[in-house]
């Protein structure tokens, strides 16, 4: 072989290996798809988890009677599900909720101190009053308050505002339904004037501040286009993670 030939020969080899994939470039290749593949799993599960619960046309547009005690909400939101059992299996379920009671059936680190929240119906939390205080976190004595209470039919939750006025209203309906089952309508609604009082709120009720007090006072701050879809999406996650809970307790 000449030593022109020569070079050509090592000119044309170097060109193969070259174009020849590498293990490492291969194995980039395979973990971006990968990477890939779980986040379209990972986007479709969230979607179709949070479409789970939601609230048909006509229960969105739906008049509840605890709309009254927030008027002109800046923001409101309805979620629903059926249970197949009847109401009066159902309420029980909702008289006990509260941090430092049964816990609210969601995301305990988030929102009960990450004290797991009672898998059983306890008696001594079962008489339900308006003016009751269902602690939205462990150690508040002011939030969440019962404004109206029809067992076992309709159970609304307030946020008062010092001096009068309501920050947020909270309500479950349970519509009882053909076989034996109930569905349960879940609607929140929230004053304008939540967003000072969020901004504004002191960053601890009782020792550390627990993570929900921290976002409250996040989403607080932001600007309102953001508020709304971080505030939405928190909420949605976390009622729908509250419906599954409780259908799955009183379905038991």
């Amino acid at each position: 072989m000449s030593s022109g030939q020569a070079i050509h020969h090592r000119v044309a080899q170097s060109a193969r290996l070259s174009a020849r994939p590498s293990a490492k470039s291969s194995g980039d290749a395979w973990l971006r798809w990968t990477i890939g593949a779980l986040a379209v799993a990972l986007s479709a599960a969230v979607v179709e988890t949070l479409a789970a619960f939601r609230a048909t046309a006509e229960e969105r547009r739906r008049v509840m009677p605890g709309d009254r005690f927030v008027s002109g909400p800046m923001y409101s939101t309805t979620h629903a599900v059926t249970i197949d059992v009847p109401p009066e299996r159902v309420w029980p379920w909702l008289a006990q909720m509260g941090a430092d009671r049964a816990g609210w059936y969601s995301y305990d680190r988030i929102d009960n101190g990450g004290r797991a929240s009672a898998g059983d119906i306890l008696a001594e939390y079962q008489h339900v009053s308006p003016g009751d205080v269902f602690p939205a976190i462990p150690g508040a004595t002011d939030a969440f308050v019962v404004a109206a209470a029809e067992p076992p039919r309709d159970l609304v939750l307030t946020v008062p505002i010092a001096g009068g006025g309501t920050l947020t209203s909270w309500e479950f309906l349970l519509d009882p339904l053909e076989r034996g089952r109930t569905r349960l309508i879940v609607r929140a609604r929230v004053s304008p004037q939540w967003r000072a009082m969020a901004a504004s709120a002191p960053t601890a009720a009782q020792g550390h501040p627990i993570f929900i007090q921290r976002a409250f006072g996040v989403l607080g701050k932001l600007p309102a286009p953001l508020l709304m879809v971080a505030g939405g999406f928190g909420h949605r996650v976390m009622q729908n993670q509250q419906l599954r809970g409780l259908k799955r307790r009183a379905e038991a």
